[in-house]
């Protein structure tokens, strides 16, 4: 156990996620075959010694509640701290009964619980990025540099500018300047981790509230950049952001070179999710799997190429799957040809069907769906 607290912001939902988003929000969407997004910023901090984690949520999120259940698969299911939902209700004052506005509306909302953390640092994460962070280094990073705030970036941005925030470093070392939300990249690309003192985050949500101040980016970051000592944090490994179908199909593509892959899932800080101890897959003697990802409790008897495939998944005799997404307990029957399709949880496609989509456009199918 280290003195570092975990905040993971896990309430947003992107419109532009579609169908993947009706049941959930977009820290429960399904990735790699075998996890949710969540589970990745949940590794990374337990992977640190983080003993102690607070989930923000707001709406959308028992999808959520039945992926992560009290946090055991986490080794956050403890007497003391551990895991703890943080919901909107859970407050009496009445003022969230909609979507919060920004991240400091939302740790307002959670002000009483801040004011409880054992830990004298926090690490503030969202929870819809799939990356491998060495956290603990981060945090020893934030020690040594006397920084106000220690803000994780990279070089090789992967996001859609219109969604993500910026940093110009000045020669100090030091964010000199904060753009959100621009029309073209420019400079580093936040990945939405930061690492403060518990001390200087209360001041911050105090000054905040006071202020009408709703946005982290827009209203500590942007104004602040000058007067607090905010360092970067370059990490260039692999990162994955969920923020529209075509951005995630791309991204969940990405995991069939084997580089990303080792990068994504290093072993050394292993990525952990819930367990299910499903049946190995079955591949009968016709059947035809090239490099695809393929998850415990399949059965494969048709065709699949170039393909990621959720636990469950079922593929009949005569279809052809390439270039798709299959989430769990997808059946996909007889003479079915699919490609650059994404089924959610539990779609069926009927006999004969044809779905054909396109790399920058895949086709979505909602949950539960029969085609």
């Amino acid at each position: 156990m280290n003195n570092l607290h975990g905040i993971i912001f896990a309430y947003e939902s992107d419109s532009r996620l579609r169908e993947l988003t009706q049941h959930r929000n977009s820290s429960s969407i399904p990735y790699g075959g075998r996890y949710r997004i969540i589970d990745f910023m949940l590794s990374n901090m337990v992977n640190a010694g983080v003993t102690d984690v607070g989930l923000i949520v707001h709406a959308s999120y028992q999808s959520m509640l039945d992926h992560i259940g009290s946090g055991k698969d986490w080794d956050l299911s403890r007497k003391h701290g551990g895991l703890r939902i943080l919901p909107p209700f859970g407050y009496a004052d009445g003022k969230h009964q909609a979507t919060y506005g920004g991240r400091m509306d939302a740790l307002a909302g959670v002000y009483s619980y801040i004011q409880k953390i054992r830990q004298d640092y926090v690490v503030l994460a969202g929870g819809d990025m799939a990356v491998n962070l060495p956290l603990a280094d981060i945090y020893d990073f934030h020690l040594k540099s006397g920084a106000d705030i220690t803000a994780v970036c990279t070089h090789k941005p992967k996001g859609d500018p219109r969604g993500c925030i910026y940093f110009n470093i000045g020669a100090s070392g030091r964010v000199s300047d904060v753009s959100v939300r621009p029309q073209l990249a420019m400079g580093c690309e936040s990945l939405d981790v930061f690492v403060m003192s518990k001390s200087l985050l209360l001041s911050l949500v105090e000054h905040c509230a006071a202020h009408n101040i709703f946005s982290l980016s827009e209203g500590v970051l942007q104004p602040m950049s000058s007067t607090l000592r905010i360092v970067p944090y370059v990490y260039d490994g692999f990162v994955a952001r969920v923020q529209s179908v075509a951005g995630y199909y791309e991204r969940s593509m990405d995991l069939l070179d084997p580089a990303i892959r080792a990068d994504l899932f290093n072993p050394s800080r292993p990525i952990r999710t819930k367990d299910q101890s499903n049946p190995s897959t079955y591949y009968s003697p016709n059947s035809r799997s090239v490099n695809s990802l393929i998850a415990d409790g399949c059965v494969i008897e048709g065709e699949v190429e170039n393909s990621i495939l959720f636990r469950g998944v079922y593929v009949a005799k005569g279809a052809k799957v390439s270039n798709c997404i299959l989430m769990q307990s997808t059946s996909i029957k007889e003479d079915v040809v699919l490609k650059y399709a994404i089924t959610d949880k539990n779609v069926t496609v009927e006999p004969g069907r044809m779905l054909m989509g396109h790399s920058t456009y895949p086709i979505a199918v909602a949950k539960n769906a029969t085609v």
